[in-house]
């Protein structure tokens, strides 16, 4: 007689610890769930007995482990798998706690939601870091998911505070509210939130206070992830997590979306009964599953060398024969490049200090000291901080960055030549009237303002040629896109991304030429090379947007390698301007920069749109640079590129980070990115584990 299999979920986040063991036929044999604590400070000797020491941290995780699979009855030979999730599951919990896969806390409260509920579509969970928001989209035929991680007032941990604060037992706090309470605390984060409840806590009733406690945090979790709730009023919702043994977020939560809030029996620990189901569910597969990661041909690009050599050798000369020029990403290389000038784009040069970590954090200090906070762009944050070399001249414009605008200004104050700086006014889209007129003229008036300054004329001839070698350039792109839309993977995202030839200052010289010749020509041959191992439907083909965090490539490893999802293709590289014409060069480059979409959201989601299509792709990534503050990938623009990506059954996964200062960058990413990658396969292959052979 076969004996009843077992199979073990473990959910260990940063405050509670929490276990379910699953019979084969569902039913909950046992569960834990029990507040983390800190083990005694100091130095220890290892026993090698973790299982009865748990003096250190993952000792006591093992020791809880093996007190709980004891007392359930179970034997641990009778454990047919275990699935693990939660945000403390690091590197070494393998070494202590034996389990065949780790899986997102997205994924795993979906698979507990459901288990009990199995029509569930709509589901939020708040533990005591961060904030979820699970819900089944029907006509992308995928769960979609948003997860909060930059405040803490949306949290168990910001309940947990106040309750300190308050002397209230935070098991006590519903009880004691008074539900007819007009109290409000801010929202905004965790921080000011308990500084206006110790503010007040000696003039309001207590039941006053830990009703502003309690709207605030129903507030805060639908401020930063109820965006997927919007479209669906009225809807049933399964409130899950620490947070949800609170009746009163409850109560302000169904307040607040008009909707049927449910909290389900087992709702401390459905991350860990998620995981328990996953855990049954590999149990059947794990013979199945494919494992194999997708390879690139080894050799390295040596067009990725000719374009580092190229920008050490432009960013770093001296050569004071030729003037030098900040620019910042937008205004056209080709005039500076027929000028025979020394380019600086400052963001590419603050950029280039991403990965010198010291170096980044002494320019923020600087900035910092000049009072440029966290509310002003990473970016020109760096260049505050950074000595510059006095400029000849300065170009930059209104659009898309007006931030950046103001900062070139003030940098250009600073080295006491403000007469030297031209702002090109570009219209907010194509469609405005004269657009291409009005650009046109304005890059007329920057040539003449810079023959003035450096005392000689642009040759016009020299002007044409560089409109020449753009479009021979952006010809041998256009290739090069191609062959990538419509190929296995050819090359690793994380690299692709930083050739980012859209913003290149290289455009207009026979240097752009020869790299994007020698790009393609490398292309095809991996093209051959990727097509003898897969087709083009063999992977997930993702398309990153926006910029990338230039301090580290880990995020986009991540994605590629860990979770085995390639990144096909960037936004940064995308050439969507028509050719030039070499008889009018300025109409041309007016045109390329109305192009390029950046200036005209509507433009940029059609571009996107048109490349999912041609690029088969079946998920996109934004990286938000700046918390959603930068206009280029900001909540209006997101909300309208999500909205018109799920017309065409595609999900959006939005990383919200910074570009260049590691330290604000929030610590949901990795979650965020693999319940997306899970959810991609299950939509694609059945399974969140992946593809299953036969």
């Amino acid at each position: 007689m076969q004996k009843d299999r077992y199979y073990l979920g473990i959910d260990i986040g940063s405050t509670t610890y929490k276990a379910v063991l699953l019979s084969s036929g569902g039913s909950v044999v046992a569960s834990v769930y029990q507040r983390t604590q800190p083990v005694d400070s100091g130095r220890l000797a290892c026993t090698g007995r973790c299982g009865g020491c748990g003096r250190c941290s993952m000792g006591a995780v093992k020791k809880t482990t093996d007190d709980f699979i004891q007392s359930s009855g179970v034997s641990p030979a009778g454990i047919a798998a275990t699935v693990v999730t939660g945000s403390q599951i690091v590197e070494d919990t393998g070494r202590f706690i034996r389990y065949d896969r780790q899986v997102s806390e997205v994924s795993a409260h979906v698979a507990g939601a459901r288990h009990f509920y199995p029509d569930v579509d709509a589901i939020i969970d708040c533990g005591g870091q961060d904030s979820k928001c699970m819900v089944y989209n029907p006509g992308m035929g995928m769960w979609t998911s948003m997860m909060s991680g930059v405040c803490a007032a949306g949290t168990g941990s910001y309940l947990d505070s106040v309750a300190a604060k308050l002397g209230v037992p935070v098991e006590e706090v519903a009880a004691r509210v008074n539900y007819d309470s007009t109290t409000e605390f801010s929202s905004v984060c965790a921080v000011l939130s308990a500084t206006s409840i110790n503010k007040f806590k000696n003039r309001v009733p207590l039941g006053d206070l830990l009703a502003g406690a309690c709207k605030a945090q129903a507030r805060t979790i639908l401020n930063s992830v109820g965006q997927l709730l919007m479209h669906h009023p009225g809807r049933r919702i399964l409130f899950q997590g620490g947070v949800a043994s609170n009746a009163a977020v409850a109560h302000y939560l169904r307040e607040l979306t008009g909707a049927d809030i449910v909290i389900p029996e087992h709702h401390r620990v459905m991350g860990a009964l998620g995981a328990a189901c996953l855990a049954r569910e590999y149990d059947v597969l794990k013979g199945g599953l494919e494992r194999g990661k997708v390879e690139y041909e080894p050799t390295r690009l040596k067009s990725a060398v000719m374009r580092i050599h190229s920008t050490k050798h432009d960013f770093f000369s001296r050569d004071a024969t030729k003037p030098l020029v900040w620019r910042n990403l937008f205004f056209p290389a080709e005039i500076l490049n027929a000028f025979g000038c020394r380019i600086r784009t400052l963001e590419t040069y603050a950029a280039l200090f991403g990965r010198n970590t010291r170096k980044v954090k002494k320019a923020l200090d600087v900035a910092a000291s000049k009072g440029f906070d966290q509310q002003t762009c990473s970016f020109l944050r760096i260049l505050e901080g950074l000595p510059l070399e006095k400029p000849d001249f300065v170009l930059s414009t209104c659009q898309p960055c007006q931030q950046g605008e103001r900062i070139f200004e003030d940098l250009v104050n600073d080295c006491g030549v403000p007469e030297r700086m031209y702002s090109l006014h570009t219209p907010i889209n194509k469609g405005t009237p004269r657009a291409v007129e009005v650009i046109a003229e304005g890059l007329e008036r920057a040539i003449a303002l810079m023959e003035k300054a450096f005392g000689r004329k642009l040759d016009r001839g020299r002007l044409s040629e560089a409109c020449e070698l753009s479009e021979r350039a952006a010809e041998y792109g256009r290739k090069c896109n191609q062959l990538r839309w419509t190929s296995p993977p050819l090359v690793r995202g994380s690299e692709a991304v930083y050739n980012a030839v859209m913003f290149s200052q290289l455009w207009g010289t026979q240097t752009l030429v020869d790299i994007q010749r020698q790009y393609f020509e490398e292309l095809q041959a991996r093209k051959e090379w990727a097509e003898k191992r897969y087709s083009i439907g063999d992977t997930h083909r993702l398309c990153w947007l926006h910029l990338p965090p230039f301090y580290d490539t880990k995020h986009l490893d991540f994605i590629e390698d860990r979770c085995n999802a390639p990144i096909v293709f960037e936004e940064a590289n995308f050439i969507g301007w028509k050719p030039f014409d070499p008889a009018e060069p300025l109409r041309s480059l007016a045109e390329k920069m109305l192009a390029t979409g950046f200036l005209d959201p509507k433009l940029r989601i059609e571009y996107v749109k048109k490349v999912a299509k041609k690029a088969k792709l079946n998920g996109l990534v934004i990286y938000t640079h700046g918390f959603g503050r930068c206009n280029l990938a900001d909540r209006p623009f997101t909300k309208q590129l999500r909205a018109s990506l799920e017309e065409m059954g595609l999900p959006l996964l939005m990383l919200e980070g910074d570009c260049m200062d590691a330290s604000i960058d929030p610590c949901s990413t990795v979650t965020k990115i693999s319940s997306f990658v899970e959810a991609l396969n299950k939509k694609r292959y059945g399974s969140i584990f992946g593809k299953v052979s036969g």
